[in-house]
């Protein structure tokens, strides 16, 4: 979802800063950040030291400490990003992002709770894919460099699961490579209606 930033804030031009790969955004109790180019992730640990990602967000979201109670929490680049700095005097002119946002994290939370795995992996391609991703021939390109470890801390299962599952998705035909990208061949909701068998079911 893009936020083109109002007029009234052309006059006071924002702090832009830009961030690399693996970088962590600063969290800052009055500030949000709005992302203008590139792909962050939020995350968490569980008391054993295991990441929890709390969500995935691109060009037009906010993000920041104001969004969040949990501790400890890290705002991660996926990718090069580039960020606006909103000081909390202009939060009000961003609601439709904050609303966004609470929307994104839902439906994250739900893919989380999805059985079985197989369903939980691919509801997160297909968000990933709505979300990010980019209309090729052969479906959507999902332009995210997304390891299977990051995948399986995504969907609270294992790397070695998360390998296995692509691959036969591939020999399904519901992936293809794409370089070091996936390529979602079909929708979920596609997928359900054409094979009643589906592991979605």
């Amino acid at each position: 979802m893009l936020i083109s930033v109002p007029t009234s804030l052309n006059a006071t031009p924002l702090k832009q800063l830009t961030f690399s790969r693996y970088d962590q955004l600063t969290l800052q109790s009055d500030v949000l950040w709005k992302i203008e180019r590139g792909v962050v992730r939020t995350l968490t640990w569980s008391e054993d030291g295991k990441p929890i990602i709390l969500g995935f967000w691109g060009s037009g979201d906010i993000v920041g400490r104001p969004l969040t109670n949990l501790e400890p929490y890290q705002i991660e680049c996926l990718t090069s990003v580039e960020v606006n700095l909103l000081p909390s005097n202009i939060w009000y002119q961003f609601m439709d992002a904050a609303i966004a946002h609470i929307r994104l994290s839902e439906e994250l939370l739900n893919i989380v709770h999805s059985r079985p795995v197989p369903s939980r992996l691919l509801q997160l391609l297909d968000w990933l894919a709505r979300k990010f991703g980019r209309d090729v021939e052969q479906g959507k390109l999902i332009e995210l460099p997304l390891t299977h470890q990051a995948l399986s801390e995504a969907i609270c299962t294992t790397r070695v699961t998360v390998t296995r599952l692509l691959k036969q998705f591939e020999e399904e035909g519901i992936l293809k490579r794409h370089g070091r990208y996936l390529v979602l061949c079909q929708p979920v909701q596609k997928l359900k209606r054409s094979n009643p068998n589906t592991l979605l079911n």
